[in-house]
């Protein structure tokens, strides 16, 4: 089942069907341990759309409210080598292979929800930036009590040249405005993912594919309940947040992005988000 945050509203998909949910407050709506048994109570009540296809054409938001936004480090064995290469020449390799081995897993702040962009819109490289890549990362859906009720795509955006540097540069790599992108819903389900989840991104320029790559979702080295452990651990969320999971897909180093290349992010049973980039 699938929940997207549109302009006025919320849209349920289900087995197909679409379902219009008016007036419901998306914070308190996405908040609840028992998201799913609320959605199929609701949809329930109301009758499927006819024409679906207007709102997911044209009032399509990110689906997130006044959460926040968390991200994971290095929770991939290609990320770890990937920031290894990036920050080797200034000393900071090391760091990256102490904290994939770590038991505390490296966590950080990414955005406010009113700052992430949705699929269909503009993602932002840093006009003092010369390497930047996007990352697709399976994001987790976290109610106020640390319960993991969905999930959904991220973008998290990253200067490799700003973060190579020196590491403590970390939030300037990470944290700009257009660098967060999430979407296009949320998936609820009753389960964990499959274990066969793939990840996938493709990034096109002036009609052609420059890059692709794909991986599964068990290869990330932690468990996702003990990345939500840690965020919470001392950390209060009223209405619950978003948290990256960390990427497995790294261009390689002469790679960079480029305004105009569209970004594409697939996850299985999830969708797909979509987004160009800007300057």
């Amino acid at each position: 089942m699938k929940i997207y945050k549109l302009i006025k509203g919320i849209l349920i998909e289900n087995k197909g069907k679409f379902y219009l949910l008016e007036h419901e407050d998306w914070d308190s709506f996405i908040n609840d341990n028992n998201l799913l048994t609320k959605v199929q109570q609701r949809i329930s009540e109301v009758e499927p759309l006819q024409n679906a296809e207007v709102y997911l054409k044209g009032e399509l938001l990110a689906p997130v409210g006044n959460q926040e936004i968390w991200a994971s480090g290095v929770t991939y064995f290609n990320s770890k080598l990937g920031r290894e290469e990036e920050s080797r020449e200034k000393g900071g390799s090391n760091f990256y292979a102490r904290v994939y081995v770590a038991e505390r897993p490296e966590l950080f702040f990414k955005a406010m929800g009113y700052k992430a962009i949705g699929s269909g819109g503009k993602v932002r490289i840093r006009k003092d930036s010369d390497w930047d890549v996007p990352e697709p990362e399976l994001t987790l859906v976290i109610s106020s009590t640390a319960k993991i009720i969905g999930y959904t795509i991220g973008n998290d955006m990253s200067s490799r040249s700003i973060e190579g540097e020196n590491p403590l540069y970390l939030p300037q790599a990470k944290n700009y405005d257009g660098s967060a992108a999430i979407g296009p819903c949320i998936l609820v389900a009753e389960g964990p993912l499959p274990k066969t989840t793939k990840i996938r991104l493709e990034i096109g320029r002036d009609n052609k594919k420059v890059f692709s790559g794909e991986i599964g979702v068990d290869q990330i080295k932690r468990k996702l309940e003990d990345l939500v452990r840690y965020l919470y651990a001392e950390n209060t969320f009223p209405n619950g947040s978003l948290l990256m999971t960390g990427t497995g897909i790294v261009p390689s180093s002469d790679f960079t992005l480029q305004k105009g290349d569209e970004i594409k992010i697939e996850i299985d049973g999830i969708g797909s988000l979509v987004n160009t980039v800007d300057q």
